[in-house]
């Protein structure tokens, strides 16, 4: 079965620990997920970090708008910060059909409703729990409340 294609853009500290979580537990995640995930291209602007965390296994570049328009590529992972350059990042990913996750609280504050309605429109996923209350899953309970009290009257 074809593998779920991941590229990362920023491989520091939250980066770092997400590519390490991510591929010590492939098998795991394949499992639950129904088939292999893999971030297949990290980018990162210290490119000697991120050979040094993917250790050869990825391929890396310092240029992260090459990996939101790579055909292969089919989650896109925001992990920069700030809300400039992540946006547009996140907005080409959306625009070139690929889903995205971020973790970025000033990103999803500041431009939520622009990229929300870019990602409707294009018809991919925009998940965010992580940039909300330390990456406890509240997002999901909360919807399913929601949708139970609207449904319920």
């Amino acid at each position: 079965m074809k593998p779920i294609n991941v590229g990362l853009l920023g491989i520091g500290t939250v980066g770092g620990g997400t590519y390490t979580v991510l591929t010590r537990n492939q098998e795991e995640i394949a499992r639950r997920a129904g088939r292999p995930i893999a971030i297949t291209r990290v980018a990162d602007r210290n490119l000697e970090l991120a050979k040094q965390i993917t250790q050869g296994k990825v391929e890396v570049t310092d240029d992260a708008f090459a990996i939101v328009t790579d055909p292969n590529i089919d989650i896109v992972v925001e992990l920069i910060g700030g809300y400039t350059i992540a946006r547009e990042l996140v907005l080409k990913a959306i625009e070139n059909g690929k889903h995205v996750v971020t973790a970025n609280k000033a990103l999803i504050a500041l431009h939520g409703n622009e990229i929300f309605a870019a990602a409707q429109k294009k018809g991919v996923i925009v998940a965010f729990e992580a940039a909300v209350a330390g990456g406890i899953p509240i997002i999901k309970r909360c919807v399913k409340a929601w949708r139970l009290i609207v449904l319920n009257g």
